[in-house]
Parts: C-alpha cells; structure tokens; sequence
C-alpha cells in the first residue's frame, strides 16, 4: 500500500517561507504523479500543486502560482513543495497525496487525478 508522511509545517509570520516534505515509504512512488493538497478550517480541501512522475510538468492553483514550488527527488522516494511569501490565507493543513494508478500523465490532469495514499497532513499557520 505504501505510507505518505509531510513535515515542515510551522507557525510562521507574514512573507516567511516554509518547505514541506513528502517522504514515501513501503512502495516506490516514483512512477506516480504526486499532488499537494489542502484544506483550511470550515473550507473544502483544495489543490495546490501537482508534479508528474519525473517532473517534467507541474500544475499550481492560481492562488499560490508564482509563490510554491512542488519538486520531487525519485531517488528519496520524496516530494517538496516550497513555500515562498506566504500569506495568512495560506493557513491550512497541508497533504500529499499519490495518483492510484500510474497513468505518466501531467499538466491539467495533475489537479484532477484520482488521488489516493493520502498523508496524515502538517499544519502551516501564517500570522499577519
């Protein structure tokens, strides 16, 4: 089955910069496409940003286009996503997450993808 863990998550002021980690384990993740998701309190979880299996297209939500970046390290079985000028609003629990199916498969289809494997979630809280 495979486990997802996420780390990182903090308590950070306005403009800070966070770097999440998403570090598989019990299967190779490597050939699946990974996304980060969140869901802040009272909100749907939302997509935040998704990378195909080697990287080679990444999708973002406009909310954090421009500030996140997602990458991933095959060889460490880990997914990133770094965090840049950050914003209260910014202030979820963050998740990773692995498609079901490997399908090699990218740009649109990253927000969409049937996603299964999900993490446990880090918290990231952005004061003002």
């Amino acid at each position: 089955q495979g486990q997802l863990v996420e780390s990182g998550g903090g308590l950070v002021q306005a403009g800070s910069s966070l770097r999440l980690s998403c570090a598989a384990s019990g299967r190779a993740f490597s050939a699946y496409a990974m996304g980060w998701f969140r869901r802040a309190p009272r909100k749907e979880r939302e997509f935040v940003a998704g990378i195909d299996w080697n990287g080679s297209t990444i999708s973002y939500s406009d909310s954090v286009k421009g500030r996140f970046t997602i990458s991933r390290d095959n060889a460490k079985n880990t997914v990133y996503l770094q965090m840049n000028s950050l914003k209260p609003e910014d202030t979820a629990v963050y998740s990773c997450a692995a498609e079901v199916v490997a399908s090699y498969r990218g740009g649109p289809y990253l927000e969409t993808a049937p996603y299964g494997s999900w993490g446990q979630g880090t918290q990231v809280t952005v004061s003002s």
